[in-house]
């Protein structure tokens, strides 16, 4: 499943992936596949872009129920 919430986030700040990436020490590779949804993010990795992108761990990576 596709992660928008991150993408969105990131794209609210106005970063690109590379800059994302710098700023939590992973490639733009993972964060591109964090968000085609590819790529199952470590629990510390998931805190890191939280708090980069001013967010909490509800607001990224919980799944809505429909």
């Amino acid at each position: 499943m596709k992660n928008l919430k991150l993408k969105s986030a990131r794209a609210r700040l106005d970063m690109s992936q590379e800059q994302l990436a710098e700023a939590v020490g992973v490639t733009r590779q993972t964060i591109g596949m964090i968000e085609a949804g590819k790529f199952n993010p470590s629990l510390q990795l998931c805190i890191a872009l939280c708090k980069v992108l001013g967010k909490t761990l509800n607001d990224i990576f919980w799944e809505e129920e429909s």
